[in-house]
This record gives C-alpha cells, structure tokens and sequence, in this order.
C-alpha cells in the first residue's frame, strides 16, 4: 500500500502540489501540516507563476477529515487543533500570491469540498460529485463553510449542508459557481488544465496576484474566523452524539 504523501513538482514555471492518503485520500493532521507549508512555499517561490493542487489516484479527489483522527480526539484542545489543520490549508490557500487551480478527478466530501472551494478555477471530471457529510456524524461545515459559501453563494452551501446525505452532481457544482469546467474524463481535464496553466504564465505575475488580492477581499477576518469555527468542530466532535456515530467508522 502506498504511503501517504505531499509532493511537489515543477514545470515551466508551473508548480503542480499533490497530496495522497490509502484512506480515499482523506486528510489527518501531518497531512494537512505538509499541505499548507507546500502551498506557502509554492507561494514564495518566485519561479512559480501558477499552481495546480490534487489528488493521487483515481476516482477520490478527497474524502475530507481522517475518521482514525476524530475517533481518537478526547479533549476540546486536540479537537480544535485537528480542525485547524483545515482552517491553515485554506488560509494558506487565500494568502497565496499565486493562482491555484484545482483539479478534481473523483468524489469529494466534506473538508475536501473546502480545499477544492477554496482553489481559484476548479477543473473537474463527470465523476466529481460533491457532499458535505459533516451533520452526518453530528457536527458542521463550520471551518469549511466560509470557502465553500464564497463559491456556492449562502443558499448552495446551507443546501448541501443541511442535505448531508445527499451527492451532489458536478454539473450541480458547476451550475452553482464551485466548478469552472466539467470534463468527460480525466485525460481531458488534464490537457485543458496544462492549457489553461501554460497560458496562464504568458500573463503579467503582478497583475495576478493583485487580482487574486480582490478576489478574496473582505476575508481578511478569517485567520481568527476559521479558529473560532474549529473550536466548535472540536467541542461538537466530542459529543455523545457523535461519539456514538463515530463508533460505527471503527
């Protein structure tokens, strides 16, 4: 079995972060750890004018919070600290200089829907349904909601929030702003985003970073935000509610 990993790579000034987990790529704390620094980095490095974030493997783009992680959380503090690891990806993500485009191949749930949310274009293939499964278990988007509610609008996030059983389509993410392009497969998704990156680049730098700088404008209140909201994750984690619905996960 392949071991977990973050890479990265580079090419014609195009820096490609790839993360991986066995578990349908879900994301426990060392993980997202590697993810955000390689996202900082990728962000410093003035030879890298675009980046492209995603997954190994084939029909998972990401399965959100690592279940052998939330079983385990006994106290508040390592319930916030886990969570946080989501709310450092995506502040990492909104801090970066650099256009990130995302490219998801499979399914993706929960805290997978905030990393691909908080991309700024988002390729996808027909197989890339999306949930947020979060009330499932008896907890919320809460450290996600912010990135996933900027794409999808108030109305699309509480949707998908509130239906947490439910698989949304991609055509459904694309109608309602989370994805840019849907594609029949993933060869083709990967020729239109090597594209789309290599024209990219032809662009002026500074021009997209004060760009991406408007896009995100008036979340700058989210390095104390996102905290607040995985505060709520780790005090909900450890309730009885969940910690009964988290047995059947074991």
């Amino acid at each position: 079995m392949t071991a977990p990993y973050v890479k990265t790579t580079t090419e014609n000034q195009i820096q490609t972060i790839e993360f991986f987990h066995p578990a349908h790529n879900s994301l426990p704390g060392d993980i997202l750890a590697q993810l955000a620094q390689a996202i900082t980095d990728a962000g410093n490095d003035e030879s890298t004018k675009v980046i492209i974030l995603k997954s190994g493997g084939e029909r998972t783009f990401c399965a959100g919070a690592s279940f052998k992680e939330l079983i385990a959380v006994n106290d508040a503090k390592t319930g916030e600290i886990f969570f946080s690891g989501f709310a450092n990806v995506i502040n990492a993500m909104r801090k970066c200089p650099k256009f990130i485009l995302g490219r998801v191949q499979g399914k993706t749930v929960g805290g997978g829907v905030g990393v691909a949310s908080a991309t700024d274009y988002c390729f996808a293939t027909k197989f890339a349904s999306i949930k947020l499964s979060e009330l499932n278990i008896g907890i919320g988007p809460f450290v996600v909601g912010p990135a996933v509610e900027r794409k999808l609008g108030l109305t699309g996030m509480s949707q998908i929030a509130i239906n947490a059983n439910e698989f949304y389509s991609p055509q459904w993410a694309k109608d309602n702003g989370l994805f840019a392009e849907v594609y029949e497969s993933t060869e083709e998704m990967d020729a239109g985003i090597k594209a789309f990156a290599e024209n990219l680049c032809t662009y002026n730098p500074d021009a997209m970073t004060e760009m991406k700088k408007m896009f995100w404008s008036g979340c700058e209140n989210w390095d104390q935000l996102l905290f607040e909201r995985a505060k709520i994750s780790g005090r909900l984690v450890l309730s009885e509610f969940t910690k009964e619905t988290l047995k059947r996960f074991k």
